[in-house]
């Protein structure tokens, strides 16, 4: 008896094809990104879209972040379970965040979903997702990492009808935008996003004319089978068993609890793999608990960086692996508990997914852990220009973990966050704030044969009275761990007024802290691990990293040696004399 005949693919045909899916999304993201009012997604481009078939199944993401994945996916999936098909019409549109009602990952990514329609019959969505720097709650920038409650987070959108029959709910849309701090924003925003999807719809429907509805229904499928079939593969190379790790967040987000496990099991069993987070720990009392939408969304992106990065990210992908997690815990959180911060937990879990394939992996793939962490500062005041208030909002990047080959990247975004930084003269123009440093933080990578990377150093300046500043950071008590015997990377340090008198220590999950005009927040991020005995780095790596100032005499000599500092001291000084 033999089994399925595997299904044969022309590849050029299928590469034409895949490409342009991506260029309708990658258009439907640039018009989203060139059309928005709010720095956070014109500027940072906190953002992404996708296009679904009428079951609701990713045909395509374009390239943006990760962990937006878990808001586009869950939002159609809870369209579909909301609304049946024969009650979905041309020209609708629909709208949503909440994490619970409508499978979100926190609430300021408000998702909208557009049905598209080709010979009257529901035939494709299209999809996108912003990150709005305010929907509401109880500090400007709607994340609070020591919130207890989802109910304090901001406003909760469940899946609703937002344009009917191609008629916008004026009503309903200013409801939303009435709940935030800066509603005139959010009401542009949201108007574009809704455009967006309507851009999209129209280019896959030019797909479809130019093909048959028939041809491109054919050629998706073929998509999904061979990225199903292609991700197998690469799982069939690995060695069957069973291969844990745990990482850890640095606190609960109540400011006062030991670090929190973050624990996966990864199974190898034939061509799949399952992911089980038994054993991670119990729901958080503040902001840093994940959805389970989220918590897949991580999964999917750490299978695809760590086994294929070239694989075409749809539902295809999805089929060979399996996700379980027990409700009631920071990675499965019960309905009501906040997700504000999720953003931290996600990068922690990715750590963790990584650290667990160490062992699956050969050498020259495994990485020390970078700095695993998405620190978000958000500062509201006086806008200067007009009456209201403004609320700007930031996520640094940290240091990467090194390899075998190379050191770590400095000052760069890991994982499942990909945002761009707001530019030092964009914030100033808009806002009553002053860039006063912003550049990498010595002495903060993991020592090692191969050096992790640097931290980012961000210190920012109030212009005017009655300035709030929030913060979700992370990696203040647990750095990065080295690989391979490289040291650990440097923790995140937070003040207040730093190197003045009255210089004041902040924790991590600080919110609402009202500053006066002259008042400044520096935040450092972590640093990634290093690779490798410290003893084995090349003394010529070394003299540049002393030349460079990336590590401090005193740092080089306690990692390094004296007797390794002096040769690379002797370096610097013949090429100097050359």
């Amino acid at each position: 008896m033999t089994g399925p005949v595997a299904r044969k693919f022309d590849p050029i045909a299928m590469e034409v094809f895949s490409n342009r899916l991506l260029s309708i999304t990658e258009d439907m993201g640039n018009n989203l990104i060139r059309s928005s009012f709010s720095t956070n997604i014109k500027e940072r481009r906190d953002c992404s879209v996708g296009l679904f078939d009428a079951l609701g199944r990713l045909v395509c993401q374009a390239t943006h972040i990760p962990l937006h994945l878990g808001s586009l996916q869950g939002s159609v999936t809870a369209v579909l379970a909301r609304y049946s098909a024969d009650t979905i019409h041309e020209g609708d549109a629909f709208i949503c965040n909440d994490p619970y009602l409508a499978n979100g990952t926190h609430l300021p990514d408000i998702t909208i979903v557009t049905p598209v329609f080709h010979a009257g019959r529901l035939a494709f969505f299209t999809a996108n997702v912003g990150h709005h720097s305010d929907v509401g709650g109880s500090v400007p920038g709607s994340i609070d990492g020591g919130a207890r409650s989802i109910f304090s987070e901001g406003i909760r959108i469940p899946v609703i009808r937002i344009v009917r029959a191609g008629e916008l709910d004026e009503d309903l849309l200013n409801l939303i935008v009435q709940n935030t701090r800066e509603p005139e924003e959010r009401l542009l925003d949201l108007k574009v996003q809704i455009a967006t999807n309507e851009r999209g719809a129209a280019a896959v429907l030019e797909l479809v004319e130019q093909m048959g509805f028939a041809a491109v229904q054919a050629a998706i499928e073929d998509i999904l089978d061979y990225t199903a079939r292609r991700l197998r593969n690469r799982i069939r190379e690995l060695a069957p068993g069973s291969y844990s790790y745990t990482g850890y967040l640095d606190d609960d987000g109540s400011g006062v609890a030991d670090p929190v496990p973050i624990r996966v099991s990864v199974h190898v069993e034939g061509e799949d793999l399952h992911f089980d987070f038994a054993g991670s720990g119990p729901q958080a009392k503040g902001a840093v608990n994940l959805t389970f939408s989220a918590l897949e969304a991580v999964v999917y992106y750490a299978v695809k960086a760590l086994l294929d990065p070239g694989l075409m990210p749809n539902n295809g992908m999805f089929a060979p692996i399996k996700v379980t997690a027990p409700s009631g815990t920071i990675v499965n959180a019960d309905p009501g508990g906040a997700v504000g911060a999720r953003a931290s937990s996600c990068q922690r879990v990715a750590g963790a997914i990584f650290g667990a394939f160490h062992d699956l992996l050969p050498e020259h793939k495994r990485y020390a852990q970078h700095n695993n962490a998405c620190p978000a500062l958000t500062f509201s005041g006086p806008r200067g220009d007009r009456p209201g208030r403004y609320v700007y909002l930031e996520t640094l990047g940290g240091g990467a973990g090194a390899s075998l080959e190379q050191d770590g990247m400095h000052a760069i975004h890991v994982h499942i966050t990909n945002t761009q930084n707001l530019p030092a003269e964009a914030l100033e123009i808009e806002y009553s704030l002053l860039v006063e440093e912003y550049g990498i933080v010595r002495d903060s990578g993991g020592s090692g044969r191969r050096r992790g990377g640097l931290g980012i150093g961000r210190q920012i300046r109030a212009t005017r009275d009655g300035t709030i500043f929030s913060v979700r950071s992370e990696g203040h008590v647990v750095p990065a761990d080295g690989l391979a015997g490289g040291g650990p990377g440097g923790t995140a340090k937070l003040w207040k007024n730093p190197g003045r008198p009255g210089t004041k220590l902040l924790h991590s999950k600080a919110a609402f802290i009202e500053l006066a005009a002259g008042d400044a927040i520096r935040l450092e991020t972590p640093g990634g691990g290093g690779y490798g005995p410290p003893a084995e780095r090349p003394a010529e790596a070394l003299a540049r990293d002393l030349r460079d100032d990336l590590i401090s005499r005193e740092k080089a000599e306690r990692d390094y040696g004296s007797q390794k500092v002096t040769e690379a001291e002797r370096i610097l000084e013949a090429r100097s004399g050359a």
